[in-house]
């Protein structure tokens, strides 16, 4: 979550590792893609430099809607059934083991004593030992230390369980037997030291008497561990992987903290997902005051679980969360809910109810279900589950290939925002779009065949404020390019599209409006290379002119495309607008250059510049704005990338004057010690699509940094200097050594409204090492050093 939505306190001790703590990392998508479930704000690094984000991400969709998005849906990986064979107890006579060691005497014909570094391989299992007696007869084995066996059958022997002890007595496949003085090493995580251990049901099950468990490095001039567990008995299941701990102690740095006189058990470290009690959160805010969270995770096989989560406060609530997750061979859901009774609204019942699913259908379509409700915005910021403040729900269909798409969604949007009245906004939307690319039998070149179709009603009947609409829309664009003498590229450009509208319940308008805009033009590109002492110089000027008719759009509401950006990825576009309902017309020119160098050492620079000329004001663009009068405001940008992970991107635009509008400037650096993002956005108010709009400046920034060995600080900030305050600021530690992960962090939320209030969150998570498969996090790994 973002800063100011952190999960809250979490304190791994009060329920001992010891119970039966179920896992929950999530694995690979299964192959059914993202989907989502309101925002997560969830900022997530890449091995690549990356550039801060100067607004909510959008993806990759066809059509942003500017809800807020949640992370892909993901699928919990099955369990990996780990199954030891049944071997006869009398072996077959082509069954051999091989034994490497220093010396080997055979006595009698039968008693094999093999000496100094002996070495055995057998059925997958390995040992390693000082002195091996092998009795012909029966085929048991003494052994003599030290001795380190990896376990038979197992997928990953080294990994899984490790052996190791002073001496033992075992059965010729390694399985079975007493061993002395032994500790079992569990994936290289959980060490478990015994007086006597003993091994029964072929290798499956693992007892060990007078047991001291820990994940943490034991020194032998200080061999008492951060913490450790006693107890009289533990017996480790190789099958189910689960260690059941007989009237457990824990101790911390020798002290006794707690003891429970009954059997516990918990999961070993190769366990992803188990049914059991998932850690304690503990959660302080200024809106909820101090409370605890106990989760409750239920395993439904392979591909399903259900996690039924408790809150409660000391005066102020009470709980009950639900998720529940599955996976099929062509499909994946989560859902997740609440539903709470508390003091902030009380008498009322308040909750939520988030819901995704995606199905694989057959030709390649897929269908996307999404369910996004809450009883009010104040509920999804006080009980940390998204900073979302409108929500959609709905269908969505779409199919991609090589040259075509189809995407159709249906579905209705509802409004958190105090200042917006969801009766009089875009309610119920429907969207058709379907997209073809070929190549035109007689003139060739590239052409893109668009058809599109769509309806949105507002539930209000009143006249101008309930003004429901639908658009049907059919489109081409033709371009072909030639190289021409010199080096020059030229192309011939050409468009159609057509539209007719059905509007309702507004006056102003006829009930049917159609248009249709042609379009022609042609654009001439001069790319050129060079260089000049290793280093690779691109540069390319570009211009193209455009001609459409000034169209009708005064008898067409503008729905789509009020709000208009100007940047490098439209200024040789043929409409800025985003939408449908407003085109640019008139005869227009986009020119521009880009400069481009390439160092032999890894680094580059871009400068891209470049601005639209026009013969006539197009009055669809708000006077005073980048794109309005016959000509725009200069676009200047410049990207630079170190090649290490550090990487500057600036866009600028100002007019003739030197005036500037709009001013902004994202930094990303990246490195394995730190991780920074940052963006600052400068708008000048009075350029806006609106008029009499304040002016906006504001700073976005994440960074994580490597304090030092073991310790992970990482903070998040939005400032915005025009109202002089942060919008929200976070602060977070994170120490992590070999058997112990303690986080910290302390998050405000300023911004307030009539539903929402400024929030402080403080947070402490602390989680032992060894138990159930743990997650990889950034930064090092503190080790306890050890004198010799």
């Amino acid at each position: 979550m973002t800063g100011f939505m952190r999960k809250g306190l979490a304190l791994g001790l009060a329920l001992l590792p010891s119970m039966a703590l179920a896992q929950t990392i999530l694995s690979e998508d299964p192959g059914l893609g993202a989907g989502s479930l309101g925002s997560s704000g969830t900022f997530t690094w890449s091995d690549e430099a990356a550039l801060a984000p100067t607004a909510n991400r959008l993806e990759d969709r066809i059509l942003g809607d500017r809800t807020p998005e949640a992370g892909a849906l993901e699928a919990t990986a099955p369990d990996t059934d780990i199954t030891l064979p049944n071997r006869p107890s009398e072996a077959p006579q082509d069954d051999a083991a091989t034994v490497l060691a220093d010396s080997m005497v055979l006595q009698d014909d039968q008693t094999l004593i093999a000496a100094g570094g002996v070495v055995v391989w057998y059925q997958g299992a390995r040992l390693v030992a000082s002195r091996l007696v092998v009795n012909g007869a029966s085929g048991d084995l003494t052994i003599e230390g030290p001795i380190h066996l990896s376990r038979p059958g197992a997928a990953d022997p080294e990994a899984e369980a490790v052996l190791i002890a002073e001496s033992g007595q075992l059965d010729r496949e390694l399985q079975d037997g007493i061993v002395r003085g032994a500790r079992l090493v569990l994936a290289r995580e959980l060490q478990l030291a015994a007086t006597e251990l003993t091994r029964t049901g072929n290798g499956r099950m693992t007892n060990l008497r007078h047991v001291v468990a820990s994940s943490c490095q034991i020194c032998a001039s200080d061999p008492t561990p951060l913490w450790e567990i006693r107890a009289r008995t533990i017996t480790h299941d190789a099958e189910t992987r689960l260690i059941t701990f007989d009237r457990p102690q824990f101790r911390a740095m020798g002290i006794p903290l707690a003891a429970v006189p009954f059997s516990l058990t918990a999961p070993d470290p190769t366990v992803e997902r188990r049914t059991g009690f998932l850690q304690p959160e503990f959660r302080t805010t200024s809106s909820l005051g101090f409370g605890i969270k106990l989760p409750y995770f239920i395993t439904m096989g392979d591909h399903a679980d259900v996690t039924v989560t408790p809150y409660v406060s000391a005066s102020r609530t009470r709980t009950l969360g639900l998720r529940y997750r599955q996976a099929w061979s062509n499909a994946v859901t989560e859902w997740n809910g609440a539903i709470t009774r508390d003091d902030i609204e009380p008498g009322e019942t308040r909750g939520y109810l988030f819901g995704n699913a995606l199905v694989d259908l057959p030709r390649g379509y897929r269908l996307g279900v999404q369910v996004q409700a809450a009883s009010d915005r104040g509920y999804l910021l006080d009980y940390d589950i998204t900073d979302a403040d409108r929500l959609w729900s709905g269908f969505t269909l779409e199919r991609i290939t090589r040259d075509k798409l189809f995407f159709g969604r249906v579905g209705n949007y509802h409004s958190l925002r105090d200042d917006e009245n969801n009766s009089t906004s875009p309610a119920q939307v429907a969207d058709v779009i379907w997209q073809r690319s070929f190549t035109p039998r007689y003139v060739g070149g590239q052409a893109l065949l668009e058809w599109s179709v769509h309806a949105h009603r507002r539930p209000s009947d009143e006249d101008r404020i309930g003004r429901d609409m639908a658009r049907a829309s059919v489109g081409v664009d033709w371009r072909r390019s030639e190289i021409l003498p010199g080096g020059v590229v030229g192309a011939a450009l050409a468009g159609f599209d057509a539209d007719i509208y059905r509007i309702a319940q507004d006056s102003r308008y006829d009930d049917v409006v159609a248009r249709a805009d042609p379009m022609i033009g042609a654009e001439l590109r001069w790319p050129l290379v060079g260089g000049s002492d290793g280093a690779t110089h691109m540069v390319e000027p570009v211009a193209q002119i455009l001609y459409s008719p000034e169209g009708g759009d005064d008898d067409i509401p503008n729905e789509d495309s009020r709000l208009i950006e100007f940047d490098e990825g439209n200024l040789f576009s043929e409409s800025r607008f985003p939408g449908w309902d407003a085109r640019e017309g008139g005869l227009r020119a986009n020119l521009g250059v880009t400069w481009t160098r390439i160092d032999p050492t890894g680094w580059s620079l871009a400068l891209t510049g470049g601005r639209v000329l026009r013969a006539d004001p197009d009055p669809d663009f708000p006077a005073g704005s980048a794109l309005s009068g016959t000509s725009s405001d200069w676009l200047v940008s410049a990207q630079y990338d170190s090649g290490t992970g550090l990487a500057i991107a600036n866009r600028a635009l100002f007019d003739d004057g030197l005036d500037m509008s709009r001013n902004e400037l994202r930094l990303g650096w990246l490195r394995d010690d730190l991780q920074l993002s940052a963006g600052h956005l400068w708008l000048d108010g009075d350029d806006q699509n609106t008029a009499e709009l304040p002016d906006i400046s504001e700073l976005v920034a994440n960074v994580g940094w490597q304090i030092r060995d073991g310790w992970w600080g990482s903070a998040e900030t939005r400032y915005d200097f025009v109202a002089d305050q942060a919008q929200r600021a976070s602060l977070d530690l994170t120490y992590r050594n070999e058997c112990l992960t303690v986080e910290m962090g302390v998050s405000r939320r300023f911004t307030s409204s009539d539903s929402v209030n400024p929030e402080t969150s403080v947070g402490l998570s602390v989680r032992l090492g060894g138990f159930g498969m743990q997650e990889d996090l950034p930064g090092t790994v503190a080790r306890r050093s050890c004198m010799r």
